[in-house]
């Protein structure tokens, strides 16, 4: 909210926490775009592991449920910069937030970028 080309509406979203928190029962339009910085560290003789990165929208931080959005990304090797996204319904409860969650099965050092976005719009009750 602070830059130009950038808004907050409504009370939901807190951007200290980044959760959004609904304020009314109801199915939620969720959509995460992460721009993600890579940089693969691996050593001579490393077994190579997964280069498989998950992002995950959850509800109340439960993602081994099945109240979560899921995608799931293949790491090229040397790619420096990508960008993941997630985007999905979810029904939400009253006061139930919901938050992005990167799970890094690649094991290589991972920076979340500025101009990545978090967004949740009410479709209805």
């Amino acid at each position: 909210p602070e830059r130009e080309g950038t808004f907050h509406r409504g009370s939901g979203l807190n951007l200290t926490s980044g959760q959004y928190t609904a304020p009314i029962a109801g199915y939620y339009t969720f959509t995460a775009t992460l721009h993600i910085v890579h940089r693969e560290q691996r050593r001579k003789g490393q077994p190579c592991r997964g280069h498989r990165l998950r992002v995950l929208i959850c509800v109340q931080s439960h993602c081994q449920r099945n109240s979560n959005l899921e995608t799931v990304s293949h790491l090229e090797r040397g790619g420096d910069l990508f960008t993941v996204s997630v985007t999905g319904v979810l029904y939400l409860q009253a006061g139930q937030y919901a938050s992005v969650f990167v799970d890094n099965a690649a094991g290589s050092p991972l920076t979340v970028q500025s101009g990545s976005d978090f967004s949740a719009i009410l479709l209805g009750v």
